[in-house]
């Protein structure tokens, strides 16, 4: 007779099972200073700061080395899921997979631990939306970097923008592809310039390389790296490492996707949620100091939001709020801060990205007591369009200079002073922000009260700065006579020039330039209409200059 199969209870891990890490509970006003050492002390990986607010030991020692330990380590919190100890196991992986640095696994109220590991990043083939979305020459350029990196024993990943795009099933054909490579990135680079003949630009120092190619395209590689900030607003030390800890030290979620480039498949790889985010047209920082570290993505965040539709998301606004409260900066630089205004008036929604700014507070950065009216909003939302109006009529006006007179014009002088330099501005740029600002009502006044040759003499004097002050300032009638008064000075020009004056009978020197201006405010003013006339006035004028003399 058979026997009877023997039956083997099926065991399914739970998520109490898989708790490997230490949860520390703490007063909610501790210092972050004290709940690190509180935290290495009992080898804690998460501190519980209250019901629900749960921070990781790393970001306290982020707070640290960032000199901001002082804070309620409260104010680190991050939003970790919290899941019950009878979960299944599938729920962690699932937790982990979409992005969450830990789980925290709880009885009842009470934490139990976290779970951080035994998940490796999911890879998954992106090709068919890489060949729906991507131009068919830069899809070959990235199979070529791959190759060439596989071949010299590193990685290639494409990396940053294109990757976002791709996924938010954006049509692209990149000037720029930028690629991290895990291994050396500047050998990788030699390579490809050689096999597609293109230039060579190294920069050992910081691991990178460019290759400018013949079509005008060009491809950035990065040696794979960690960052370590000594202080907000400082460049922060690099160091190699793997791809996963590349995309780690990023600014956004949506940001932190690479596509590997070696095997063909361009597999997508995503620890950080970002195709969630994507998804939801959500822009979410990678920890909570991300701000204080580099105050400059709060500019980046605002240039992606306006252009792309997405919105931070609850926590991020949080830390933006705590990074402005820890203004000043005094490690970030001028130049630095230039760099991110000038990305985002090459953007695709300057105005909606400034007002933004303008509405979060985020120009504090430049001086603490700067406070956004709703006046300074509107400008600084209107400084794209001006800028517009500026090329058409052939005024070179720098957009800095014209963001800088709309953030100080209403300020005191203090206020101002410490806005232009946090801006580097100095010499002729400073003092073209400074005459926008106290000149504004005396060329109102002369463009709309005197003569048309009167208003062509304060536009000469003015300068672009100034010029374009008033467009984005002035009320119709200010915009309307400046727009007469451009336009006649257009078509003012002396017919004669100067060798025809002199040909008529003026003498060589100073004689000339004052008939010249002369006869450019009369064709001004509407006395002067043709060739004819103005012949007729040099010579009145030459009769007149002979009674006198």
């Amino acid at each position: 007779m058979a026997r009877r199969t023997q039956l083997y209870p099926q065991v399914t891990p739970t998520a109490a099972d898989l708790v490997d890490g230490v949860v520390l509970t703490v007063p909610p006003g501790l210092a972050a200073r004290d709940a690190l050492r509180l935290a290495r002390r009992r080898n804690a990986d998460v501190v519980a700061a209250g019901p629900g607010v749960f921070a990781l030991r790393e970001d306290a020692v982020r707070a640290e080395a960032l000199g901001v330990a002082d804070l309620p380590v409260r104010r680190l919190a991050c939003p970790l899921p919290v899941v019950g100890a009878r979960e299944r196991e599938v729920t962690i992986r699932r937790r982990l997979a979409a992005g969450a640095p830990a789980v925290v696994v709880t009885q009842g109220r009470v934490p139990l631990g976290v779970v951080r590991h035994g998940v490796t990043p999911a890879v998954v083939s992106i090709r068919p939306r890489l060949q729906r979305w991507l131009d068919a020459d830069s899809l070959a350029l990235l199979a070529t970097v791959g190759r060439l990196a596989e071949a010299h024993g590193a990685r290639a990943y494409a990396v940053g923008g294109l990757v976002r795009d791709v996924w938010l099933e954006r049509a692209r054909v990149p000037r720029d592809l930028d690629v991290v490579v895990e291994g050396d990135a500047p050998i990788v680079a030699r390579a490809l310039a050689d096999t597609l003949r293109g230039t060579l630009v190294e920069h050992a120092r910081f691991l990178t390389a460019s290759v400018a190619l013949g079509d005008g395209r060009s491809v950035d590689l990065v040696t794979a790296r960690s960052e370590r900030y000594a202080g907000g607003g400082a460049l922060p030390r690099v160091m190699p490492a793997s791809i996963v800890e590349d995309l780690r030290r990023r600014d956004f979620a949506v940001n932190a996707m690479a596509v590997e480039l070696a095997s063909g498949a361009f597999g997508l790889l995503d620890p950080l949620g970002g195709r969630a985010d994507v998804e939801r047209r959500r822009l979410r920082i990678l920890h909570p100091l991300s701000f204080v570290e580099d105050p400059t993505r709060i500019f980046r965040a605002a240039r992606y939001a306006a252009r792309l539709g997405f919105v931070l998301d609850a926590w991020s606004l949080r830390a933006r709020a705590l990074a402005l409260e820890r203004v000043p900066y005094p490690a970030l630089s001028p130049a630095r801060l230039v760099a991110e205004l000038n990305l985002i008036l090459a953007d695709a929604e300057p105005g909606r990205a400034l007002g933004a700014l303008a509405r979060a507070g985020a120009f504090r950065l430049l001086d603490p007591r700067l406070r956004a009216t709703r006046a300074l909003v509107a400008r600084l939302h209107a400084v794209p369009a001006t800028l517009a109006w500026a090329g058409t009529q052939g005024l070179g006006v720098t957009g800095v200079e014209l963001i800088a007179v709309a953030l100080s014009a209403e300020s005191s002088s203090d206020v101002a002073g410490g806005v232009r330099r946090a801006l580097g501005l100095t010499g002729a740029p400073l003092e073209r922000v400074r005459a926008a600002v106290e000149h504004a009502a005396a060329l109102r006044s002369r463009l709309t009260a005197g003569t048309v040759s009167d208003g062509a003499g304060a536009v000469r004097e003015a300068g672009p700065t100034a010029l374009a002050w008033l467009h984005l300032t002035g009320d119709v009638v200010a915009r309307e006579a400046l727009g007469r008064v451009l336009e006649r000075i257009a078509r003012a020009r002396s017919q004669l020039g100067g060798e025809g004056v002199i040909a008529l009978g003026v003498a060589r020197g100073p004689d000339v330039a004052a008939v010249l201006a002369a006869l450019r405010n009369a064709r001004l003013d509407g006395e002067i209409h043709d060739r004819q006339g103005e012949i007729d006035y040099v010579r009145e004028w030459l009769q007149h200059r002979k009674k006198e003399g």
